[in-house]
């Protein structure tokens, strides 16, 4: 890029700014929702509902595949 396009490009910047900032919180949010300890505590948290009678068993286990599956994904 030359000294026009940098010239040109400049008010640009505060926008390539705000996105990039966007694109590292989404990336640090899914860091931390799917990070080996958020998945055990969220899947602690199911059989704790279902030994308190919240949720039957077969919602605990929909639940506990649904939690699985986005790992995979």
């Amino acid at each position: 890029m030359g000294p026009l396009g940098l010239i040109l490009g400049l008010p640009f910047a505060p926008v390539r700014g705000l996105v990039r900032l966007a694109e590292l919180l989404e990336e640090q949010a899914e860091q931390e929702l799917w990070s080996p300890m958020a998945v055990r505590r969220r899947l602690e948290e199911l059989a704790e509902a279902r030994a308190a009678g919240e949720i039957s068993e077969e919602e605990e286990a929909q639940a506990a595949e649904e939690i699985l599956q986005g790992m995979i994904i």
